[in-house]
């Protein structure tokens, strides 16, 4: 299949791509403050809470980008 043809196919893949998007942020976010709650909450030095921060960013980062792909990857699968 070249793409979608018509209007109902289209809509569609618009929200699917909205959906995934949607879930990854969610995701993300949820990651960022599971993982940086000891700085957000906690009474750390400078240092420490920057180490936390700076390590929610990236788990929330991969998390984003794992989760939007396999939303993806699964409904493209599931057009064919």
């Amino acid at each position: 299949m070249t793409g979608p043809h018509s209007q109902d196919e289209r809509d569609t893949l618009t929200v699917e791509i909205v959906f995934a998007l949607v879930t990854a942020g969610l995701l993300a976010a949820v990651l960022y403050v599971a993982v940086a709650s000891p700085a957000l909450f906690g009474d750390l030095g400078r240092a420490q809470e920057t180490a936390w921060k700076g390590a929610a960013f990236v788990v929330a980062t991969i998390g984003f980008a794992v989760r939007l792909v396999r939303a993806l990857w699964l409904f493209s699968r599931q057009r064919r």
